[in-house]
């Protein structure tokens, strides 16, 4: 599989879903994998990419960006408050607003550095203890809450669980995103990105299928 590959399928889906040309964003998950390896996507044109930790983010990026004009560096990552000042700083979209803590430190950091990231809010759409995420009987206030905080949310987030139909989960979060006239769709991965678009994604977030498989570290 390759860049090129990926482009392909998603352009075929958005065709046979009825959807504009290139109304999806292909996010390339860049998370531990050798710099060598994103240089060469880089090269090869393409701009998004995201991160799961700030850290490997703030390890990486600025140096790529000395390099290569226009990148557009998405956060997808569970976030700590003690990191947000730097997110913010790194990157043009955080994926994972997931608690009213999170959210307010985020609006009081956007009054001090005059901007804000694009914001989505994750939604745990599976009630999985172990993972990040708003439960969807809390979501509507949640997106509430953070529109009162005046932050630019943009769409919704979900990881489905590895053991369901992931359609599932697709249909839900965009259920709950058109209810609260939220546009942007962030979900769909390697595995599940086709079903993702058909169910009205706009932005899949693929890793392992554009870069192989990942580099433990």
């Amino acid at each position: 599989m390759s860049l090129s590959d990926i482009q392909n399928r998603i352009s075929k889906v958005e065709a046979e879903a009825g959807r504009a040309a290139g109304s999806v964003k292909l996010i390339a998950v860049s998370k531990v994998q050798p710099d060598a390896r994103v240089r060469a996507v880089l090269e090869e044109g393409h701009r998004s990419f995201g991160e799961n930790r700030v850290q490997e983010a703030a390890g990486k990026w600025p140096g790529f960006r000395e390099d290569f004009d226009g990148i557009d560096l998405h956060i997808i990552g569970p976030l700590q408050s003690n990191k947000v000042r730097q997110a913010m700083e790194l990157a043009e979209a955080i994926h994972t607003v997931d608690r009213p803590k999170l959210a307010k430190t985020i609006a009081r950091l956007a009054q001090e550095l005059g901007r804000c990231p694009d914001l989505f809010i994750q939604v745990n759409t599976g009630e999985e203890e172990q993972k990040a995420g708003v439960m969807p009987r809390d979501a509507d206030a949640f997106i509430a809450e953070c529109r009162a905080l005046d932050l630019p949310i943009k769409g919704l987030m979900c990881i489905p669980p590895v053991d369901e139909a992931p359609s599932l989960h697709f249909a839900l979060l965009a259920k709950i995103a058109a209810r609260n006239d939220l546009s942007g769709l962030s979900m769909g991965m390697s595995g599940d990105f086709e079903q993702a678009i058909a169910l009205g994604a706009t932005h899949v977030r693929v890793g392992s299928a554009i870069f192989g498989e990942r580099v433990s570290g």
